[in-house]
């Protein structure tokens, strides 16, 4: 697609496209800014609490995500345009105001989580999704200014900590919902269930495991385990920026774009632990367990989502939604069994190594699907000339 366009025009796509994909680090700061904080201002049962509560918000945000951006961006007989609602604008406000004027309750933060983070991950969605560029870099900036300040406070004592957090947070918002020229399509009601059916069914894993591991092996390791898949998710920050744009066209600059990132973004996590600059932000739970095994499989389990991704979003875009489906719904039963062995076990680098083997599994499974469709769609053109 972008191969017929003359050289600056494709070098300047390719750079905003690059300062895009960087601004996607303040999505993954908050989760991870969250932990950082809360080590600092609440009780460990408190943390383990809140470390579930974490993961619960991202799977609240991927549904809002599938429900508002993935099932437009997935119905092919559509234009296929999203815009950022108004309504989910005005409740992560109110959730902000919430937390701000209550910022040492851990239940009004546990509340106020999912909203604050459907919010970041539908206004994100929609800027890369309609190359808002130039907005998204002003609302990465509030959201980064906000985390920054607010892990700053945490490591001072400030009981105000959460405060410059979601003020970030509701700075992004306002800039995410500013009007557009073009209003958002109208998705297809069949597309949207199974969109959001095997987004639920996909995402609900990584809390309930989480829960499992909170039960099981106690607050340390939930807190650990949430941290880890938090810090590694600095990979899935390219990831879900070249699967946004995959589902709108076939790119092999995002592509490449995105590969070149993950690879970087693997040096700077393995730089970031061997300096202890982790175990700083993340205190006593993570330099006092044996992390670099674990944080090494999480970034494979991260990275495997590079082969995953291109034939995931080339059946999307030929309409594929109810193939999907059950091919997630299966891949996802493997990626929770095999966690689960390793959480029999005892060892989370186990429940990553388990998580890793399944989304390369999903690859393959992906990757033969979308060439059987294809062999399928060659033959239905021949069949009618």
């Amino acid at each position: 697609m972008t191969a017929d366009l003359p050289s600056p025009v494709r070098l300047r796509q390719a750079t905003m496209s690059l300062i895009t994909l960087l601004g996607g680090v303040s999505l993954a700061v908050i989760p991870a800014a969250t932990v950082s904080i809360s080590s600092r201002l609440f009780s460990r049962p408190e943390q383990g609490i809140i470390a579930v509560a974490v993961m619960v918000a991202t799977f609240a945000g991927q549904l809002t995500f599938a429900v508002v951006l993935e099932s437009r961006l997935s119905s092919a007989a559509t234009e296929r345009r999203v815009v950022f609602p108004l309504w989910l604008a005005g409740l992560a406000l109110l959730a902000a105001l919430v937390i701000a004027v209550n910022p040492t309750n851990p239940v009004v933060l546990c509340v106020g989580l999912p909203l604050l983070i459907a919010a970041l991950e539908v206004g994100r969605g929609v800027s890369v999704a309609e190359r808002l560029d130039v907005r998204e870099i002003w609302a990465s900036v509030a959201v980064g200014l906000g985390a920054l300040g607010g892990v700053t406070a945490a490591f001072a004592g400030q009981q105000w900590a959460l405060i410059p957090l979601v003020a970030g947070i509701a700075g992004a918002t306002i800039v995410r919902c500013l009007p557009v020229s073009h209003r958002a399509s109208r998705p297809d009601p069949a597309v949207m269930g199974w969109v959001v059916a095997d987004t639920a069914i996909t995402g609900v894993i990584y809390p309930l495991l989480n829960t499992m591991i909170l039960a099981l092996l106690g607050p340390g390791d939930a807190v650990l385990f949430t941290a880890i898949a938090t810090v590694s998710g600095l990979l899935a920050i390219p990831l879900n920026f070249m699967r946004l744009r995959l589902l709108k066209a076939h790119s092999r600059l995002d592509i490449a774009v995105s590969g070149g990132a993950v690879l970087a973004a693997v040096v700077v996590l393995v730089v970031l632990e061997r300096t202890g600059a982790l175990g700083l932000i993340f205190g006593g739970v993570w330099t006092n367990s044996a992390v670099l095994l674990p944080l090494v499989l999480a970034c494979g389990w991260r990275a495997a989502s590079l082969a995953t991704t291109i034939p995931f979003a080339a059946l999307r875009r030929m309409g594929e939604a109810r193939l999907l489906t059950g091919l997630r719904a299966a891949v996802s039963l493997m990626a929770f069994a095999l966690a689960a062995i390793g959480l029999a076990l005892h060892d989370l680098s186990a429940v990553f190594l388990g998580l890793l083997v399944a989304e390369l599994v999903s690859a393959v499974v992906y990757e033969l699907a979308r060439r059987r469709r294809l062999r399928v769609a060659e033959r239905l053109a021949v069949a009618a000339q």
